[in-house]
């Protein structure tokens, strides 16, 4: 049932940030996570909400709970829950942007002619540092460091964390993703799939996924899943691919001042 993978997808993902969060803490509705070795990194240092609480609280609660931080993220699991947040967070000055949970329903694509390979983090590392510097062109060396190194925290994050790369002809690394395996649960997460601008349509991320699937599988995760925002066109190319939305969850940021 759609509604069981649903809260099996979103029952990892909270296990997820709370394992690889250095310091957690509680607080109405939800948690905090923390990691002062990222301090620039949103996703380490966020809330995390899947309720009970009320919707105009919610900015209240935010500023009681991150006040040492200079930015707020929060990201609110239940679909309900957020839609009821939105629009108290938009007037506090938060930034609104959905995610769709997506899982695979189709059948396991057939094995790529070619393979993924298993990454160390200092083979990503290159890759990683000049992606980011695509998206954050006015970002700073330490963030870029921050932001890249912060992998490191996410291999505690599940019972088996791999990183995945397929590299194109000539040596250089053309996609890449994280694979998140839960074989006790029986659930797999695919995260931040990535093709490097210079070998895009090539067929990379399709062998990077398509692997991905078949590790999942071999693992005994029957349950694979993915997130995608609901206004960027991955969504239509995950769906292509046997990924169908189960849920939604909400994320509502705001950004320190002249920061990225």
């Amino acid at each position: 049932m759609p509604s069981s993978d649903l809260h099996r997808a979103t029952a990892f993902r909270l296990a997820f940030a709370r394992r690889q969060a250095a310091e957690v803490r509680e607080v109405p509705g939800g948690f905090l996570v923390l990691d002062e070795r990222y301090a620039r990194s949103y996703e380490h240092n966020q809330l995390h909400l899947d309720g009970p609480v009320s919707p105009a609280e919610v900015s209240g609660l935010a500023e009681a709970a991150m006040a040492d931080l200079p930015h707020r993220l929060i990201t609110v699991h239940d679909d309900a829950l957020g839609t009821a947040c939105a629009a108290h967070l938009t007037r506090a000055g938060y930034e609104h942007a959905t995610e769709l949970v997506m899982t695979h329903t189709g059948p396991t694509p057939p094995p790529a002619p070619a393979r993924a390979e298993s990454l160390d983090l200092p083979a990503l590392a290159p890759a990683l540092a000049r992606q980011q510097r695509l998206w954050m062109p006015d970002a700073d060396d330490e963030t870029i460091r921050q932001l890249v190194e912060r992998r490191a925290a996410r291999l505690r994050g599940a019972e088996r964390v791999e990183f995945l790369g397929v590299y194109a002809t000539g040596g250089d690394l053309a996609s890449w993703a994280d694979l998140y395996l839960a074989p006790t649960d029986g659930v797999a997460q695919v995260e931040d799939l990535v093709t490097a601008a210079p070998h895009a349509r090539r067929g990379h991320a399709d062998t990077l996924l398509a692997d991905a699937l078949h590790r999942s599988a071999a693992a005994g995760c029957t349950l694979r899943f993915l997130i995608a925002d609901a206004d960027d066109w991955p969504r239509h190319w995950y769906a292509r691919r046997g990924f169908t939305v189960v849920g939604r969850a909400h994320v509502f940021t705001r950004h320190r001042a002249a920061t990225p």
